[in-house]
């Protein structure tokens, strides 16, 4: 019906987000064979749409609309920031099908509007509110209750799944009042889903009692001293302010400018061409061919093709996709240009990122530029930083003049893009990225990261960084680094490469970052590590990126006179080592040691080295210390000498000029196992067996009324091990909370618990932790300082009496040699490679495959209780800092000391549930003080 709307025009509206929902659960899981995009929710929304057109258009629809929301903040969330924050994150196979569903409704020929800044719901309100005005009619279809307040004079409801019609007699039915004051009731009642506060104790139906007593909400508020119920009268008094804001939040906003009429949603025949070429695109053979049929036209043919990665990963091509070449990379340098790329990264749903810096340290790098990728082979990169001939940075008018855009113009315009829960960002190392942003003000989120993606896949195969992973993966060289920055102390720094070719080295980081998610992401549901991925590392990354930036204060006067102590007791040694040699030499030099001892001294077990020099490595000199003091001696100096170059005088240098704290690394992907490292510096290595190495935590101290509180699993591998291998007494033990190694020498050597020695029990705990990592007699007899002969024979009791270790050890080592790696109990896939090797390397591989998945599964809880961590401290003045081995510290208040315990501690517990039921429980021993050596 051609002309302007009007009287006789009867306008549809659908909600786009309900619908995609519901097509979303409604079906299982589907994914395009070509490439393994999901798109089971495409499949259903277009199903759905061809539904409705078959069953509406023709009759007296003379306008239509799918209205959609874009992105997740709008001016609700600028009234209130807690709206809607309770609501679940997005699924991640729904989050790229999100354009696809706007790309169906195009294809089908239908309207498709959002508008940036607004609900689906606002822009329902305003048509519906100008349809009315000029004498139309208006079927919304949707069940939002959120929309019944729009119901009547000419509007109505249609809930398409029950296939029911909404008026005013169903709102009512529903919220008890008439439409015009469902806002009302909603403003009191409030809404958990959205967060919407109300009024504190006051649910739907006392709502509407009060609303049809008062007849207005202002009224009820006006009058509420007239309340005769002392409680309700109170909290309508108290909490004014909280009911009118929710008011605010619930009211939509009817009278919005639209940058398009309601003459533009004419009802238009689909282009049968368009739609489907669009079908066969997404490899929907049953839709296009019913769509073509009723068309009377041939269906496109759909080839059958197999998806990627059906070949073993390290054979794997990777996605076809236009080749690299990085002439063809574009450099943005005004705003028109950068809002052509984020509209097509709204308009893909995905977008590859990197940040281009001053250097690696996040907490001081400065942004000098960023790149963006949409596809394969289209990449960008926005200059801000460089600096000019005559040195400095270049700002403001002076930047663009330069050819580059200003900082704050680009990171504002990508800031809503960046954290657009519409659009998913790719990185390679998010962590890192997202914290140089995060000094922007920018929380980048949702995101995936390659890097993490490839260590859920292939822990244990390769190393995970991105020009390891292109030549691999994508039989491609990137641009090296170190040709744009050069090498050694005439290296320089990304600021001061020439824009040209800071473009074609940084777009091309975006662009393999993109090929690699797009070869990464439907690998991992193929091996069946999506969980791990989306429930253990991608959360984890933001987790350690926060501890990273709080750090943990370190005093420097105690390190200081640390260092001092350390150096006179070093000197202290070395002039008894040299009394001891008879002679002096430089004990810091191996070789100089090698020769004391084995050539002057005539020790047994010196070996030459290529050199023709003596090794002395700490194991030798240990063997030789339980015959004369010299060895011992130069031992003990070695240890002070390290813990003075490593941390005493390192980590002054490591804290941080602005905040006064030392900010370490996490390394996600550095152990196959999923443990953590820490680096720069790393505060996971500091000796705890010795006294000075204690001493060193006491330099570790909490803010003035702070307090530094420390929750460690107990024995964690062990209560692993004794489940993984059923093994009944241990259990019963941990069980019945017992000493668990006094529990292993009763069963060992039949000593009752009360006779229990020291000595018996150190060597049964010696054997517990030893067996979990494969020891040998020959190692055990070194630890215990007794005869081979009778360390063998404490392991063949060992065996004896816990047959079901043995078994988990065979059954393990012949599941990894027959598919090449172990999983541990929450999916974590780790490979071994080396499982079948001959020779030396043939021991260490088997052991390193039968304790993967015990020290696996305890990573794997640790992990699971980071990620849960924040939103439990969440209300307490507390923070967590750092996490070494089975180990979380926190820095809290004084007085909140004993809540942040019991909320982490119950976190830490519960950590393996509900994915997996672990039959002993885990129990986190806690301690706290003003010092991390005090809290232990």
């Amino acid at each position: 019906m051609a002309g302007q709307f009007g009287k006789g025009c009867h306008l549809h509206l659908i909600d786009g987000s309900a619908y995609i929902f519901r097509a979303y659960h409604a079906l299982p899981p589907l994914t395009r064979k070509s490439d393994g995009m999901p798109v089971g929710a495409v499949s259903g929304f277009c199903n759905m749409l061809q539904r409705y057109v078959e069953g509406n258009i023709g009759s007296d629809v003379t306008h239509l609309a799918v209205v959609f929301d874009k992105g997740s903040h709008t001016f609700r969330n600028d009234l209130y920031d807690q709206y809607k924050a309770n609501r679940d994150a997005m699924p991640e196979d729904l989050r790229p099908q999100i354009p696809l569903t706007r790309r169906a409704t195009q294809a089908f020929n239908i309207a498709c509007k959002e508008i940036e800044g607004f609900e689906a719901d606002d822009i329902i309100a305003t048509l519906a509110a100008q349809a009315r005005a000029a004498g139309g009619r208006v079927t919304i279809l949707s069940s939002d209750k959120d929309l019944m307040q729009l119901v009547g004079d000419g509007v109505e409801m249609l809930d398409p799944m029950k296939n029911r019609t909404i008026d005013g007699e169903g709102v009512a039915e529903k919220f008890g009042v008439p439409p015009d004051r469902v806002v009302d009731v909603q403003a009191l009642a409030g809404d958990s889903v959205d967060n919407i506060p109300g009024a504190p104790g006051i649910g739907i139906k006392t709502a509407a009692m009060l609303i049809n007593e008062f007849g207005s909400l202002e009224d009820l508020l006006d009058r509420a001293e007239e309340i005769k119920q002392p409680k309700r009268r109170q909290t309508l008094v108290e909490h004014r302010d909280q009911i009118e804001l929710s008011k605010k939040l619930v009211q939509l906003d009817g009278g919005m400018d639209l940058d398009f009429t309601l003459d533009d949603l004419e009802v238009r025949d689909a282009e049968p061409e368009t739609l489907l070429g669009f079908l066969s695109e997404m490899e929907f053979r049953t839709i296009t061919k019913r769509i073509a049929d009723k068309l009377g036209v041939e269906p496109p043919v759909i080839e059958d093709r197999a998806p990627e990665g059906a070949t073993p990963p390290e054979q794997d091509a990777g996605p076809e996709a236009q080749p690299f070449d990085p002439d063809t990379y574009e450099t943005v340098r005004d705003a028109d240009a950068l809002q052509a790329w984020i509209d097509r990264a709204h308009e893909r749903g995905t977008v590859a990122l990197d940040t281009e810096t001053t250097g690696l340290n996040e907490m001081t790098a400065e942004l000098v530029g960023i790149c963006l990728s949409v596809d394969p082979g289209a990449a960008c990169y926005i200059p801000l930083a460089h600096v000019s001939d005559a040195g400095g940075n270049l700002f403001g008018a002076e930047a663009r003049a330069s050819g580059q855009m200003d900082m704050d113009t680009c990171l504002k315009m990508l800031r809503p893009m960046l954290e657009d829960d519409s659009v998913l960002k790719i990185f390679q190392n998010a962590k890192y990225d997202c914290k140089v942003l995060a000094r922007y003000g920018i929380t980048v989120a949702p995101f995936d990261d390659t890097m993490l993606m490839s260590y859920a896949l292939n822990a244990g195969l390769h190393g995970h960084g991105m020009d390891a992973l292109a030549e691999r993966y994508l039989s491609h060289k990137p641009i090296e680094i170190k040709a744009l920055l050069g090498t050694g102390k005439s290296a320089k720094t990304f600021d001061r490469v020439p824009i040209e070719d800071a473009t074609r080295y940084a777009a091309e980081d975006a662009d393999i970052t993109l090929r690699l998610w797009q070869l990464f992401k439907p690998q991992l549901h193929r091996e069946q590590v999506t969980t791990v991925y989306e429930t253990l590392e991608r959360p984890l990354s933001p987790v350690l990126a926060r501890m990273e930036r709080h750090g943990i204060k370190v005093d420097r006067n105690t390190l200081s006179q640390m260092s001092n102590a350390f150096a006179q007791k070093m000197a202290g040694l070395e002039a008894e080592i040299h009394e001891l040699a008879g002679e002096s030499f430089n004990v810091g030099s191996p070789a100089q040691v090698g020769e004391i001892l084995f050539g002057r001294m005539g020790f047994e077990g010196g070996k030459r080295g290529k050199s023709g020099k003596y090794s002395t490595p700490a194991d030798v000199l240990e063997d030789l210390a339980t015959e004369h003091d010299l060895p011992a001696r130069i031992l003990d100096w070695r240890q002070l000498s390290k813990l003075k170059s490593t941390y005493t005088d390192a980590l002054q240098t490591h804290i941080n000029a602005e905040t006064g704290r030392v900010h370490t690394s996490y390394v996600q992907t550095g152990a196959n196992t999923g443990r953590l490292a820490s680096t720069d510096p790393n505060l996971q290595n500091i000796p705890v067996r010795s006294e000075e190495g204690r001493r060193i935590r006491e330099a570790f101290v909490a803010e003035k009324g702070n307090v530094l509180v420390s929750l460690d699993y107990s024995q964690i591998e062990l209560r692993i091990l004794s489940h993984v291998a059923d093994i009944a007494a241990l259990k019963q033990a941990f069980r019945e909370g017992q000493d668990i190694h006094a529990a292993t020498a009763s069963e060992m050597f039949n000593v009752p618990l009360a006779d229990m020695t020291s000595e018996v029990r150190r060597q049964a705990k010696a054997i517990n932790f030893g067996v979990i990592y494969g020891i040998s007699a020959f190692g055990l007899a070194r630890n215990l300082r007794i005869p081979r002969d009778e360390a063998k024979g404490f392991i063949d009791r060992y065996f004896e009496r816990f047959p079901g270790i043995r078994t988990y050890m065979d059954e393990t080592v012949a599941f990894s040699k027959e598919h090449h790696f172990v999983r541990t109990l929450f999916g974590r896939k780790i490979h071994t490679p080396e499982i079948n090797a001959k020779g030396p390397g043939a021991g260490f591989a088997r052991r390193a495959a039968i304790n993967a998945p015990i020290q696996g599964a305890a990573a794997d809880v640790i992990r699971r209780a980071m990620v849960r961590m924040p939103d439990a401290i969440a209300d307490l003045p507390a923070k967590m800092l750092l996490q070494v081995h089975d180990e979380l510290l926190f820095e809290v208040e004084a007085a909140a000391v004993d809540d942040l315990i019991g909320a982490a501690r119950d976190v830490m517990e519960r950590a393996a549930d509900p994915a997996v039921k672990i039959d002993v429980p885990l129990v986190v021993d806690a301690g706290q003080g003003e010092t991390w050596g005090g809290a232990h």
